[in-house]
C-alpha cells in the first residue's frame, strides 16, 4: 500500500532516508520526552523516533495516511498514537498534560500558521524541529536588518531560539517541490515577556511591518503613540531596524 501525494494537502512526501534521519536527529529531547509529529505521511520521520525507542505522536488530517500507519505502524509499537485531525484546531489543554515538542516535514500551504499555533501553544510547546519551505524556514531564523526579518522572526525568537540548520534540495520529495526547503530548530527559552500583554506585543510588531517601508512613526499611527514617546529614535527607524528587545521595549512605552 502506498499514499497518494494530495496537492490540497500540501503533500510532498519525503524519500531520502538520510535527510529524515538528520531532521529527527535535530530534537535535543532537552526538556521533554514526547514529541508530537505534524502529518507523518508514511511515516519517513516517524520511524526513526521509533527507533530510538522515544515517545512519538502524530497528527494527519489525511485519512489515507492515517489508513497506512495504522496497518504498518500501530501494530508494531505499543503506545504509538495517532490522531485523525486537523493540527491547527488541536485542543492542546485537553490532550497532552506534559511538555511535548513538534517535529514534521510541515505542508507549506500552512507553515506559517503552524509556527503561530506552537507560539499560541508554546507553554506545552518546548521545541520545533523540522522542514519548511526554504525562503519561510530562513524568515523565521533570520536577524533584523535583513530583508528576510519580518513579523515571523520577530514573534518566533521573541520566545524561542531559532536556528537554520540546512538546505533540502527539490529532488528529494514526491512530487518535488518547485521550491527549495529548509530545516530549522526553535529551543523555547521564555513563555513570557515580564511587563508585556502579548496581545499588545503582535500588534505593534504586525502593525510595525504592515507598512515595512515607513518609518515606525508613520505605521504606528494607528495604535496611538503616547506624547512622551515622540521623540524617541524607534519612531523614525523602520520595522527591519528594531531586534526583538527593541520590539519588546517599544511595547512597554506603548501602553
Amino acid at each position: 500500500m502506498k499514499v497518494k501525494a494530495k496537492k490540497h494537502l500540501g503533500q510532498h512526501f519525503l524519500n531520502d532516508e538520510n535527510i529524515a534521519r538528520d531532521i529527527a536527529e535535530g530534537l535535543t529531547w532537552e526538556g521533554y520526552d514526547r514529541v508530537l509529529e505534524i502529518g507523518p505521511g508514511m511515516g519517513v520521520l516517524t520511524k526513526y523516533i521509533l527507533q530510538a525507542k522515544k515517545n512519538i505522536e502524530v497528527v494527519e488530517i489525511d485519512t489515507e495516511s492515517v489508513e497506512y500507519l495504522k496497518e504498518y505502524y500501530q501494530p508494531f509499537y505499543p503506545g504509538f498514537k495517532i490522531h485523525s485531525e486537523d493540527f491547527l484546531k488541536m485542543d492542546f489543554s485537553s490532550k497532552f498534560d506534559e511538555q511535548i515538542a513538534i517535529l514534521g516535514n510541515f505542508p507549506y500551504n500552512i507553515s506559517s500558521q503552524i509556527i503561530f499555533k506552537a507560539l499560541e501553544e508554546r507553554y506545552t510547546v518546548p521545541e520545533v524541529c523540522g522542514m519548511f519551505q526554504k525562503e519561510v524556514a530562513e524568515r523565521i531564523a533570520s536577524k533584523k536588518g535583513t530583508k528576510d526579518y519580518g513579523i515571523l522572526s520577530v514573534l518566533a525568537q521573541a520566545y524561542y531560539h531559532c536556528e537554520y540548520l540546512f538546505t533540502v534540495p527539490e529532488h528529494v520529495f514526491t512530487p518535488p517541490p518547485k521550491v527549495k526547503s529548509g530545516v530549522i530548530i526553535m529551543k523555547r527559552y521564555r513563555t513570557e515577556i515580564e511587563g508585556v500583554e502579548q496581545k499588545r506585543f503582535f500588534q505593534v510588531v504586525k502593525a510595525g511591518f504592515g507598512q515595512r517601508r515607513k518609518t515606525l512613526r508613520n505605521s504606528l499611527k494607528a495604535l496611538g503613540i503616547p506624547e512622551d514617546l515622540n521623540d524617541h529614535d524607534f519612531l523614525n527607524m523602520r520595522a527591519e531596524q528594531l531586534s526583538v528587545e527593541d520590539f519588546i521595549e517599544l511595547t512597554k512605552r506603548m501602553k
